[in-house]
C-alpha cells in the first residue's frame, strides 16, 4: 500500500501568464448593464431587427434539405470562401479563395493570428486606445506592449509608428482598424491608409488589419482596405457578425496561401473541425439573397441612427465636449473634460436608467488614459431612443444648458 505524498499543492498551478489575469472591463461592465429597463448605448451589438431571420431561415431549411451532412463534422465550405471572395472586392480587395481562412468569428482570426506571429517576449504595437479583444487575444502570448497614440479624425498616429520603426523596434504584429474604429469611430484617410503599407513593406513588419465595419460605411464608398495595397504584409480580418448577424460566429483572414496553410494547423490544435451547419447556410444564403440590398437596408437604418446620436450630442451636451463623428462602424467617441466617466457610468445607469461603456475600458496599456471618454454604440436603439437617452446623459453632464457643443468635424 503506498502511502499518500508528504505535502500536495493548496491549489491547482496555472500557468504564470493567468496569474495576474483580470476579467475583461467590458464584461464587468457588462453586468452593471443587466437591470431591466436600461437605455443602453454600451455593447456593441447590431440591431436584431435587422437580422435577415426569414431569409435565413428559407436557407437553413435548404441545406437540411439537400445537405444531410451539414451536421456532421465537416471541412471549410469552399462555396463560403467563394463569397468572401466577392465580399472583398466591396473593399477593393483581389484575392483567391486560397488565400482565405475561414474562423468562428473575427476575435477567433485575431487569437490564431496572434499565436501565428508573436513569440512571448515579442513586441506588438497597438493604439493607446484600443479594441480590448485583441489585447486580451495577445496576453497569452506575454508580449511586450507598445502603444502609439490616434487622432480622432484620422485614426493611428504613423508619425510615432515610423519613429518606433526608424528607431529599430521591430514588432512581430501592428494592430490597426482603419476603417469605422472600435473605440473610437474613426476611419483612415486614403493617404494614410497607403502610408500604414508603405511602412509595412519598407520594414517587413505584419499588419493585422481588423475590418469588421469595413462593409458598413454611410458616406459614400470608403477607401480600399489596406490589403488592396500591400497583400504581402497585410493580414486582414472580416467576420460575418456586424453585417448578417454575431451568432453565426462566422468570420475570415485574408492572408498569403502558405500562411492559410498554417492557420490551418492552429486552428486544428483548437477546435478541430469547422462549424459545418453555419457556414453551409451562410453559403446558401449569399447563394440565395441580394448581400448588396440588404446592406443597404442595414446602412440606412444605420445612418439615421448615428445622425440622431450626432444631433443630440449637438442639443444636450457640454459646450466643452468633442466627439468622432464616425463615416462607418457603430461607435461614437466622446470627450468630456473635467469628467471621471468611470464614476459617471453608476450615476447614469441609477439615476438616468442609461448605460455607456468609460473610455479607460480601452487603455491598452491599463493606465488612464480614457479617462474623460465614453464609448457610445447607436447601432441597438431607435432614433427617438437615441434623442432620449444622450438628453438624460446631458442633464447629469450639465445642470444648466450652456450652449450647444461643437463637433471635431466643424
Amino acid at each position: 500500500m503506498t502511502s499518500p505524498p508528504a505535502a500536495a499543492a493548496a491549489e491547482i498551478p496555472l500557468a504564470a501568464w493567468t496569474r495576474d489575469l483580470k476579467q475583461s472591463s467590458l464584461r464587468e461592465i457588462h453586468e452593471l448593464l443587466s437591470r431591466p429597463g436600461l437605455l443602453s448605448f454600451a455593447l456593441g451589438m447590431p440591431a436584431a431587427e435587422l437580422f435577415p431571420v426569414r431569409a435565413y431561415a428559407r436557407a437553413a431549411q435548404h441545406v437540411l434539405r439537400t445537405e444531410p451532412d451539414a451536421l456532421q463534422y465537416g471541412l471549410p465550405v469552399d462555396r463560403l470562401r467563394a463569397h468572401v471572395v466577392e465580399l472583398m472586392a466591396r473593399r477593393g480587395v483581389r484575392c483567391t479563395e486560397a488565400e482565405v481562412f475561414l474562423t468562428s468569428g473575427a476575435q477567433h482570426a485575431m487569437s490564431l493570428l496572434g499565436k501565428l506571429l508573436v513569440t512571448p517576449g515579442d513586441t506588438v504595437v497597438v493604439e493607446e486606445t484600443a479594441y480590448d479583444g485583441m489585447v486580451n487575444a495577445l496576453r497569452p502570448l506575454q508580449p511586450r506592449l507598445l502603444t502609439v497614440p490616434s487622432d480622432l479624425q484620422t485614426g493611428m498616429d504613423l508619425d510615432a509608428l515610423e519613429a518606433l520603426l526608424a528607431g529599430g523596434e521591430r514588432p512581430a504584429l501592428v494592430y490597426a482598424i482603419p476603417e469605422g474604429h472600435n473605440p473610437l469611430g474613426t476611419s483612415m484617410p486614403a493617404a494614410n491608409r497607403r502610408r500604414l503599407a508603405e511602412l509595412a513593406a519598407r520594414y517587413g513588419v505584419p499588419v493585422i488589419e481588423d475590418d469588421a465595419y469595413g462593409l458598413l460605411g454611410y458616406d459614400g464608398e470608403p477607401p480600399a482596405a489596406v490589403r488592396a495595397l500591400e497583400p504581402r504584409w497585410t493580414l486582414y480580418v472580416g467576420s460575418f457578425s456586424k453585417i448578417i448577424a454575431p451568432g453565426l460566429r462566422s468570420g475570415w483572414v485574408v492572408a498569403p496561401p502558405e500562411l492559410v496553410q498554417r492557420l490551418s494547423i492552429l486552428k486544428h490544435g483548437s477546435d478541430l473541425d469547422v462549424c459545418s451547419f453555419a457556414q453551409r447556410t451562410l453559403a446558401a444564403f449569399l447563394d440565395r439573397e441580394d448581400i448588396g440590398a440588404h446592406l443597404a437596408r442595414v446602412r440606412g437604418a444605420y445612418t439615421a441612427r448615428r445622425d440622431a446620436m450626432l444631433a443630440a450630442l449637438a442639443a444636450h451636451f457640454p459646450a466643452d465636449a468633442r466627439w468622432s463623428c464616425p463615416s462607418a462602424g457603430i461607435f461614437v467617441w466622446v470627450q468630456t473634460p473635467g469628467t471621471d466617466t468611470t464614476a459617471l457610468l453608476r450615476r447614469a445607469v441609477e439615476e438616468a436608467g442609461v448605460a455607456f461603456v468609460p473610455g479607460r475600458a480601452f487603455c491598452a496599456r491599463g493606465g488612464e488614459r480614457g479617462g474623460d471618454a465614453l464609448r457610445l454604440n447607436f447601432s441597438r436603439t431607435t432614433t427617438d431612443e437615441i434623442h432620449d437617452g444622450i438628453a438624460r446623459l446631458g442633464r447629469l453632464l450639465r445642470p444648466s444648458r450652456e450652449g450647444d457643443a461643437l463637433s471635431l468635424a466643424r
